[in-house]
């Protein structure tokens, strides 16, 4: 028989039972949904983290008091016991890293922004050097940032978000207007690019001030977190690296051989560690469907049994007729693979939609992984054909004489 006709026979069985073969797709379609969904999110997390490390510079080398990243509570009861970055400590390596290509310092709180009768709470207050900008890839999109004797004067000039200028600055031009921050006074001279949302938070809800201004308002009993242009990644990085310990391990009298009292990281650190997660996170989703994707294919092999004994007498007809065993076998597994494809399909289309559909809810990230929909539609195939070749091949198998007799 040729495969064309047999192709067509097959489609039309299916359709001839429209119910059973829309709940044999049940399974299929879950299990492929739930990867592609998986795949679609972890692979639009993977370029988000990937776009932030990019825009905040690759080459960027953090100085700390506490890692940017620790596993256990022991490791951050310890790691509180260091000693702060200061800002004495800031100074101290913009006078003497040579291999720095900038230097910058930076301090948040939460606070709220008012004037007028608008305001907004849980605003993100970021004390930065006049080099923090630069060093962070902010795009003033308009006005400018402060200067450097702005910075050491300690002015009250402030750096907004878009969503500053849109809830409290209102309409007209923004530069030159007044606000305040937690009380205090402060002149627009910049609006920050628009960064959007992640996770449902808006990033663009910050108000950016001279850090010397911050420590006045806030108190300089905290630690500060110092970040260093070092020109380049690899060899260079790790040369800037070790220049940093040297100066931070002078300033607190470490012995030879003693532990950093302070961390040194790259802006990468994070986003590798993140990017780990989600690799396993999304390896014990694919599991997790892989033993639906076994369930949809012993649903497959259930019916397509069901199938064989229903249509025993057709079998028979088809056999006396001339139709040889493997015309019989062709047609039981296009049958199968054509449900578990269906289901691949229909399950591609689901994950999708339900990635795009977590996006506008949570604004979760999410970036189709073109590769994955081949290879989840092949793989849903393959399953459909692998648990189609028992049925496939006892239906092939029957005598005619006896599937004839066979009770309609």
């Amino acid at each position: 028989m040729p495969f064309g006709e047999a192709f067509k026979l097959a489609l039309q069985s299916l359709w001839a039972n429209k119910m059973r073969s829309i709940l044999t797709l049940v399974g299929m379609v879950i299990a492929v949904s739930s990867v592609i969904t998986v795949v679609t999110l972890t692979n639009g997390a993977k370029q988000f983290v990937t776009s932030k490390i990019n825009t905040y510079g690759a080459a960027v080398i953090t100085v700390s008091k506490m890692p940017e990243t620790f596993m256990t509570i022991e490791e951050y009861v310890e790691f509180q016991k260091r000693k702060d970055i200061s800002y004495d400590d800031y100074r101290a390596i913009v006078d003497e890293c040579k291999s720095c290509v900038s230097v910058g310092a930076q301090r948040d709180s939460t606070g709220k922004v008012v004037r007028g009768t608008q305001s907004t709470t849980d605003t993100d207050i970021r004390g930065w050097t006049w080099t923090m900008p630069p060093i962070s890839n902010l795009n003033i999109v308009l006005g400018r940032s402060y200067t450097e004797m702005e910075d050491q004067h300690s002015a009250h000039v402030a750096i907004v978000g878009s969503d500053i200028v849109d809830n409290v600055l209102g309409a007209g031009d923004p530069l030159g207007k007044e606000i305040r921050v937690d009380g205090a006074p402060y002149t627009v001279i910049g609006v920050g690019e628009s960064q959007g949302k992640m996770f449902g938070r808006s990033m663009d809800n910050w108000v950016a001030i001279p850090l010397t201004t911050f420590l006045e308002a806030y108190g300089s009993n905290q630690s500060l977190q110092i970040l260093v242009n070092s020109g380049g990644g690899g060899a260079v990085m790790e040369s800037v690296s070790d220049e940093l310990r040297v100066i931070l391990r002078t300033r607190r009298h470490l012995a030879p051989g003693a532990a950093d009292a302070f961390s040194i990281d790259s802006s990468a650190t994070f986003g590798n560690l993140l990017v780990t997660i989600l690799n396993n996170f999304g390896a014990v989703v694919i599991a997790i469907a892989a033993v639906a994707l076994v369930v949809g294919g012993i649903v497959i092999m259930n019916i397509m049994l069901v199938s064989v004994t229903e249509r025993t007498r057709e079998i028979g007809v088809r056999k006396a007729l001339g139709a040889r065993r493997r015309d019989i076998l062709l047609q039981f597994l296009i049958e199968a693979a054509l449900l578990a494809a269906l289901g691949g399909v229909i399950g591609v289309v689901f994950g999708i939609s339900a990635a795009k559909l977590i996006t506008v809810a949570v604004s979760f990230p999410s970036s189709v992984a073109i590769w994955s929909i081949p290879v989840a539609l092949f793989v849903a195939t393959a399953v459909g054909l692998f648990f189609g070749v028992y049925p496939a091949n006892k239906a092939s198998a029957l005598d005619p004489i006896t599937a004839l007799r066979a009770e309609m």
